[in-house]
């Protein structure tokens, strides 16, 4: 695409193209984006290309005009219409958001990345998506692409670069390139599906689920705050355990990461009946050339486990993997709409678990035009306050990210030592080792907090109740000892009152191997009947006045007391059974 052609496009002005309804998961990614729409988009993502060798920046930016030229849904925006809903509205042309920058430092080539990562696109101005081209030296750039979440999902990513780079090698030229797939082919196949179908499997599927599972439970989890990472590599050794530990009994390497991320939410929470997010692809096969279409297809939808002790750990992994192979087909359904099939108010979960398989191969990018590429570079946030995104390789790569307002480092770092220890378990696991035996901490650990943590064993003095009281009388006689409403008594006057109820108690006859029955309302007379009791050694049956009047007579007929204290208000209580009142 020459200049003509661009300065012919600046001069006319774009029609629209197409319309298009969003799907289930653009539907979201709009509201986040007007939820908090003076704070960073933590929808805006981006992939760096560290590139060595001969570049031309005029062929570059030819190439991914090209690109746009060649597939619609890279120009759109979204509009809301007078009914009320959000349409994405695709534009005949746009002019390419192109930048070129330089750099002296890793330093200030980051900077341009976060600012460039930072900055919002505005959905209602196409395109969502620029090109930054930063250049170190003359054989030494960084390529930046930056795009709302909104146009493309990470299977995409590396469909759109290997283009990308084809037509650098072009020179533009798209002829080389098969037709692309148009993107209103999934919408005819997303509108002819079973809705009722669907939402009667995922009725189902969440079926007497009674509250959502929530490690933040009063988190705004629509806030925009830009998230931590905690980025980790398993060993070669554990990654090739547990890939082994999968095919033998027939699993997926996602399957083992959703059941461990379960089991922890259970031991976190301590409940046997979890749900957290998952990311499905979307892309069915029922779609003729799915796998070449560019755009977004993902969705996030509810992962449920129902743990039983007594089941086997690999039992629960096969299950589990067959209950998402039923729910497959109803993948397409939103996750709002999936919230009112449950009677659970608010969101279901607030952690997410995405399995990216689908990484960006740098020698698919690297082609005879003397460009190699050095190192990638991806950034790809989620609004959830947890969030896990697996990488498989030879090393699968663990990402946490997290909100640092809600979790500390030290938190995180405890996560990533407690899923890894899982990890380890279900590498581990025989058929006879239950869901119960699966534990988060060592068993060193385990003997510290139950032996250790738990020695809270004191030295207490041997004087009974009353003692202590009367000790404490002595030592501070003014202090308050009791507050009942407006009124306020200190130690030496409520010490003074069960004292005089004591004598009296004792001259009807009170004392050690004696039962008196207090129905007391709550109130200072309340607390010294109590001590008054105790100081003659008898023992105190309290006695609830709101009790029912047949459960009062069966405690006092039951219980024998040699005679009842009760106030003017609830001296009736003793009349049915005759035992013996005083009145305080």
């Amino acid at each position: 695409m020459g200049d003509l052609t661009v300065a012919k496009m600046l001069r006319s002005k774009p029609r629209i193209e197409n319309v298009l309804p969003l799907t289930a998961l653009q539907e979201g990614l709009v509201f986040h984006a007007a939820y908090d729409d003076l704070a960073t988009d933590v929808y805006n993502v981006q992939l760096g290309i560290d590139l060595e060798g001969p570049l031309d920046a005029g062929t570059l930016r030819e190439a991914a005009e090209a690109l746009l030229s060649r597939h619609g849904n890279l120009r759109i925006s979204v509009r809301r219409r007078p009914q009320g809903d959000s349409v994405q509205v695709v534009q005949s042309h746009v002019v390419l958001p192109w930048i070129e920058a330089v750099a002296d430092s890793e330093a200030e080539a980051d900077e341009i990345a976060r600012v460039d990562r930072e900055r919002r696109f505005t959905l209602s101005t196409a395109p969502l998506l620029r090109f930054t081209l930063v250049r170190f030296g003359e054989d030494r750039h960084r390529f930046l692409f930056t795009t709302h979440h909104l146009l493309l999902d990470g299977w995409s990513m590396p469909l759109v670069m290997q283009e990308l780079f084809t037509l650098y090698g072009n020179r533009g030229d798209t002829r080389s390139l098969p037709p692309t797939v148009p993107y209103e082919n999934y919408f005819r196949w997303l509108t002819a599906q079973d809705t009722p179908a669907a939402q009667n499997a995922w009725r189902t599927a969440l079926a007497g689920l009674d509250e959502p599972t929530r490690l933040t439970p009063h988190a705004d989890s629509h806030a925009s705050v830009t998230p931590h990472h905690r980025v980790v590599r398993l060993s070669l050794e554990l990654t090739q355990s547990l890939t082994g530990q999968a095919r033998r009994h027939g699993l997926t390497l996602s399957t083992a990461v959703q059941v461990a991320w379960g089991l922890l939410l259970a031991r976190l929470t301590g409940r046997e009946d979890i749900v957290f997010g998952a990311t499905v692809s979307g892309r069915s096969p029922e779609v003729p050339g799915i796998e070449s279409m560019i755009g977004l297809f993902i969705n996030t939808l509810p992962v449920r486990i129902r743990l039983d002790p007594s089941e086997p750990l690999l039992d629960l992994a096969a299950r589990l993997q067959q209950e998402q192979a039923e729910l497959s087909a109803h993948q397409h359904l939103s996750m709002a709409d999936i919230q009112r099939l449950t009677d659970i108010r608010g969101e279901l979960f607030d952690t997410l678990v995405v399995f990216e398989n689908y990484p960006l191969n740098p020698d698919t990018l690297s082609g005879a035009h003397g460009l190699r590429v050095t190192g990638l570079r991806t950034h790809n946030d989620v609004h959830y306050p947890l969030a896990l995104i697996a990488l498989p390789g030879d090393q699968l790569t663990l990402d946490f990210t997290y909100r640092p307002d809600l979790f500390t480092k030290s938190d995180v770092d405890d996560l990533v030592e407690w899923f890894t220890r899982v990890l380890t378990t279900v590498t581990e696991a025989t058929p006879q080792l239950l869901t119960h035996d699966v534990h988060l901490l060592t068993p060193e650990e385990q003997r510290q907090a139950v032996e250790e943590f738990n020695d809270t064993a004191r030295e207490v003095p041997g004087a009974a109740v009353h003692e202590l009281f009367e000790e404490q009388a002595r030592r501070s006689p003014e202090a308050t000892a009791v507050v009942f409403e407006d009124e306020e008594v200190s130690y030496a006057q409520l010490n003074v009152r069960a004292d005089d109820l004591a004598r009296t108690l004792r001259g009807l006859g009170v004392g050690p191997e004696r039962l008196v029955a207090l129905a007391v309302p709550r109130s200072v007379e309340m607390v010294a009947s109590m001590l008054a009791v105790l100081k003659t050694g008898a023992a105190y049956l309290p006695i609830d006045p709101d009790y029912p009047g047949e459960r009062i007579a069966y405690m006092l007929s039951d219980a024998a007391p040699a005679l009842v204290v009760v106030t003017e208000a609830t001296q009736h209580l003793a009349e049915a059974t005759g035992t013996p009142r005083l009145v305080v």
